[in-house]
Parts: C-alpha cells; structure tokens; sequence
C-alpha cells in the first residue's frame, strides 16, 4: 500500500509540474505587438495623402503611434481628383511620404508613378507582419514585390435588420431557397420589396451586388474563361450566361420590387437613409455603403424615433449557401523618395498589426484586412462563410475591363433593357 501510494504521489507531482510548465510556456509566448525600432525621440514629419475628406480613424492612429514617437508629427492631407492627380504629386516638391492606393491601379501606364514611386513593403528588412492579413487580399505583382498593403477591405452583402425578423417570426436566410421563402412570407405580411437596393445606374446596382460574386465562382477555376474576358473577347460573353439567367430566375422570384427600389438616388447616403425607415428587411449594399450607418442613425428621424438592431450579412444566391467576395478596398503604400523613409516605414510596420488594423477598422465602419473578423459584429457573419466559398478578385485575375462588361450587361437584364443574349452579345463593346 505505502509503495502504491508513494507511486500515485510521484504520477502526481509530475503532472502537476508538466500543468505548471505548459502554463509557463502559453504565458511566455504573448503577442509581442509593436516595439519600437527606431530612436523614440526622433522628431520628423509624416504626411500621408488619400482622397477622403477627413480620416478620422488614421488620426487616432497617429495618436497611438505618437505615445511611442511623441515628436514625429504625422498629418493627413486630402488631394483633390485624388486618382488622377497622385502620380503629379509623387512627383511634385511636396510629395506625401505615404500615399492611398489601389490594386486596379497596378499595371496601368496612367497609374505607373503611383507603383513605381512604392517601397517593396514585403522586403522581410522592414518588418511589416504581413501574416495578419488574409492572403488573398494581398496584390499579386509580376515580380513578387508588394507595393501596397491593405488597411481596410470590403465586400457585397445586404443590411438586415434583426427586429423585422424576430417581430415577423422569421430567420435570416443562409440559402437560396430559404432567402425566397423569406421574400414570399414578408410580402405576405405586407412588406412591398423584402430585399431593396439602389437601380439607377450600373456601378454598385442591386444586380451586381448580388450577382457578382456568383459570377466570379462560375470562372474561378477557368484560367482560359479569365483570359478571354480580359482580352474583352466577344465570344467571352457566354461565360456570363449562368449569371444572367440566375439574376433573372432571382426577380422572378419576388425577392425584388424595382419599383420600390427606384427612388433611391444614389447607393451610399440615400441607401442608408431608406434602409432606417425601418420597413426594410434586406438592403443590398457594398462593405463601403455599411461603414457610413454610424455616423447617419443621428440623421435619420425615422431611426431615432424607433432604432433597430442590424447587421450585415452575404446574400445566399445559390441553395449552398453564400459566398464572400473578399477584396481589398484601400490600401497604403510608402513613398519610397520620403525624406523620413525610416520612420514611414516605422510607422507602416506599427499600423500593419492586428491590433491596430481591427481598431482602425472599427473606428472607420469598414470590414478589417486581418484573419479575424469576429470582433465586429456587424461582419462577423462572413467570418463563417467556409473557405471554398470565399472569392477573391485578386486571385481570380479579373480585371476592371472585364467586371466593367458585366456590370453593364448585368445592369441592361435587371432593369429589362436588354434580352440575355442581347447583353452575352454585347460582351467586349460595353463603355463608361
């Protein structure tokens, strides 16, 4: 008995020492987060250049980042007609040590300066933590360089709001089907168009909102289907022919009221504005549309008088469910002329964090580049969608030419101006 015991106290004190050291070891592995790499009283200035008119959540970045460098004095400047103008102030004596930039931009002769004036944010000598971020966001260049990274990212989905469901006894739909049975039963209670969205024009339009993302899945996978979209070859338009009949199969389905939808005016403040009215259950919009709900409920009468809960949410065009077309939406890159490189670059590798991304993010409205993104509530549903549901443009390789053909088409069948062959036809000749 003594042996047996001193045997079980033995097993024991092992385990307890392993629980003690495995403690140890989980504690001293934290997140390292940022520490400084240059001299904390280095005083400089910063500038960097975009097209908003305030930036608000960078601001307060730049306050966190000046707990740590309280002398480098860091400062937004708005540049008007920002896209076409940037590569002139690139080149210009006051040129902004770091700039906004976009993906499109890239291997375009009009865009060159705004790529060619880029650091390579992925040369490992800098220290960006680019692992934070969902590869496929990530501009995939020629050569391997990286000249941006993305600090916001955004997506097609539509606003529901919560109370509409639990006051009707309904569930959020997660499929194709389920999403038309939910339509049928709101209209049956009285709601004109169960899911709205802006129709006037072609960018943005309710048709490519929801039907977007079912394209590039049909062509995911087709390296020559891509190919000839972007040589905006004319035989390329039957590759939209699925995605056309399903977005008529989708009106004829009662999901949509164009006629509801038509005095929207424009698919940003006039969307959310109608969606607080508070007799909408669905408002197909873009992550960009969803980052201005905050600052509007105080604008909205109807909102005030009676808020709701909302959120946001993919819209499930097909019975398996929905897909979550991830892209980046603005992105920064460092001027690699800056007087003050090093501390750019310093303050680039403080920001592109998980930490500080997800905040500024939150601060802004828009959905975060990083891995996680149940921290916010409002995305946290595309969060859940799996991985062989999620799309990426930047993958796929479409490219604005080719997505500017079927926005069009796409825009000429939803509003019943154009036949599906008549639109398939049209493929390679659609303009601005």
């Amino acid at each position: 008995m003594k042996r047996m015991l001193i045997v079980l106290l033995a097993a024991l004190t092992v385990l307890a020492l392993t629980a003690c050291s495995s403690q140890k070891q989980e504690s001293a592995a934290p997140e390292k987060g940022f520490q400084p790499a240059l001299d904390t009283n280095t005083t400089c200035h910063i500038s960097v250049a975009g097209g908003y008119d305030n930036f608000e959540a960078l601001e307060a970045e730049f306050n966190r980042f000046n707990e740590t460098y309280p002398n480098v004095e860091l400062v937004f400047t708005k540049v008007d007609d920002y896209n076409n103008m940037i590569g002139t102030v690139l080149n210009g004596n006051d040129a902004p040590d770091i700039y906004v930039n976009y993906s499109w931009m890239y291997g375009r002769d009009q865009y060159k300066s705004s790529i060619d004036h880029a650091e390579n944010l992925a040369d490992s000598a800098l220290g960006l933590d680019l692992d934070c971020i969902r590869s496929n966001i990530i501009l995939k260049t020629d050569d391997g360089t990286l000249p941006m990274v993305p600090v916001f990212a955004n997506t097609y989905g539509m606003l529901v709001n919560k109370d509409l469901f639990e006051k009707e006894g309904l569930k959020v739909p997660t499929t194709y089907k389920e999403l038309v049975e939910v339509c049928k039963a709101f209209r049956e209670k009285g709601y004109k168009s169960p899911l709205m969205g802006f129709t006037k024009e072609e960018t943005t339009s309710l048709f490519s909102l929801t039907m977007y993302p079912f394209f590039c899945d049909t062509v995911a996978s087709d390296a020559e289907a891509v190919k000839k979209l972007n040589s905006l070859d004319a035989s390329a338009g039957e590759y939209m022919r699925p995605s056309l009949e399903k977005l008529t199969q989708f009106l004829n389905d009662g999901c949509v009221d164009l006629s509801a939808c038509a005095d929207i005016e424009n698919n940003y403040d006039a969307v959310i504005m109608r969606f607080f009215e508070g007799d909408v259950p669905m408002m197909a919009c873009s992550g960009d549309t969803v980052s201005g709900t905050k600052k509007r409920e105080s604008r909205s009468e109807a909102f005030i008088a009676n808020p709701f809960a909302y959120t946001f949410v993919p819209v499930p065009i097909t019975d398996d469910g929905a897909y979550f077309l991830d892209m980046p939406n603005l992105q920064f890159s460092v001027n690699k002329e800056s007087k003050n490189l090093d501390m750019a670059n310093e303050f680039m590798r403080f920001l592109v964090t998980s930490g500080e991304l997800n905040e500024m993010a939150q601060n802004k409205g828009l959905m975060s580049p990083t891995k996680d993104l149940s921290f916010n509530s409002v995305y946290a549903a595309f969060g859940d969608v799996p991985e062989s549901r999620i799309l990426s443009p930047e993958v796929i390789g479409l490219t604005d030419d080719a997505v500017l053909q079927f926005r069009q088409a796409d825009f000429g069948v939803g509003t019943g101006a154009m036949t599906i062959d008549e639109a398939i036809a049209k493929y390679g000749s659609y303009t601005k």
